[in-house]
Parts: C-alpha cells; sequence; structure tokens
C-alpha cells in the first residue's frame, strides 16, 4: 500500500519566500563586431566552446538577438557587463 502524503501543519506559508522570477541577458545585433570578436567575449561570459560561441553569433547575426543567459539577476547582469565591456548591444530583463 502507498504512503500517503500529509501537509505538515507546523509549517507556516504565510513566511515562505517567494523565489524571484528567472532574468536573461539578450544579445543583440549591432554590426559593429567581427564575428571572432563576438565569440571571444561569449567565450569569456557564458564560459561556452568556440563551436557554441560561433551558433549564438551566427543566430544573433540572422535574427537580431539572442537569449544568452538565464538564470538569477545577479548573474545575468555580470554576464551582460563583460559582453558590454567591449561595446556589444546588450539587455538583461526578467522573463
Amino acid at each position: 500500500m502507498a504512503e500517503q502524503v500529509v501537509p505538515d501543519a507546523d509549517v507556516d506559508e504565510s513566511t515562505a519566500t517567494a523565489v524571484a522570477p528567472p532574468w536573461m541577458t539578450v544579445l543583440h545585433n549591432c554590426d559593429c563586431h567581427t564575428f571572432e570578436q563576438v565569440v571571444r567575449q561569449l567565450q569569456k561570459a557564458i564560459a561556452c566552446s568556440e563551436a557554441e560561441g560561433w551558433e549564438i553569433a551566427w543566430q544573433v547575426h540572422n535574427t537580431g538577438k539572442a537569449v544568452v543567459k538565464v538564470g538569477p539577476e545577479a548573474e545575468c547582469v555580470r554576464v551582460g557587463n563583460i559582453l558590454a565591456s567591449i561595446g556589444l548591444v546588450v539587455t538583461v530583463t526578467q522573463s
């Protein structure tokens, strides 16, 4: 016979911490950098492989933008700052 799960009566749900929605870092096309520069900066910012960097760079080039990071606000801002440090166009927003 399966064990039945019963809510704990001692848990005060009014004090439960709400989890904020994830954030995202979006890289936008700007036609002001070479593919190599973008790939290199992506490798620094999100620790991707060169091949993954090329895939993202082509997506940005062909569609105008790409989400490069989804996660906590601080991490998305960190990634955005690394990308923006060479003048890439980046937005960080709640998803």
